[in-house]
């Protein structure tokens, strides 16, 4: 099981960056997957995750109306799309894989099984 992340970079506040997350090595389509994110100094926080079926979508809020998460089965991906991006916004961005037995939630760290690592996302204001 292999999570890789990619896209981040360095970013002007307004402006936009789109992650994505390759997976290898499993049927993808078997995973729930999540996007944290961990700024300096503080403790990693829930961003975005997405079901199995792509069907059910949950958002921090405050995230919520800027970024968006989607998955691409045939691709093997999952992409979190980040518009309006803020200073707060800075962090390493995470990719996560939820595998069975799944989780209750999705909101916690606990809650995944497989991680990638991570990329940086700076926006300077």
């Amino acid at each position: 099981v292999q999570l890789q992340a990619f896209g981040g970079g360095l970013v002007q506040a307004g402006g936009s960056l789109r992650l994505s997350c390759a997976a290898s090595g499993w049927t993808f389509s078997n995973y729930n997957m999540g996007w944290f994110r961990q700024a300096p100094g503080k403790e990693r926080e829930f961003v975005a995750a997405i079901s199995r079926s792509g069907g059910s979508i949950y958002y921090a809020d405050a995230v919520k109306g800027r970024f968006t998460i989607s998955r691409n089965g045939a691709k093997n991906t999952v992409s979190l799309q980040m518009n309006s991006l803020k200073p707060e916004d800075t962090a390493v961005y995470y990719c996560a894989a939820d595998r069975p037995p799944y989780s209750f939630s999705y909101f916690q760290s606990r809650d995944y099984d497989d991680w990638g690592q991570g990329t940086k996302v700076t926006v300077s204001s």
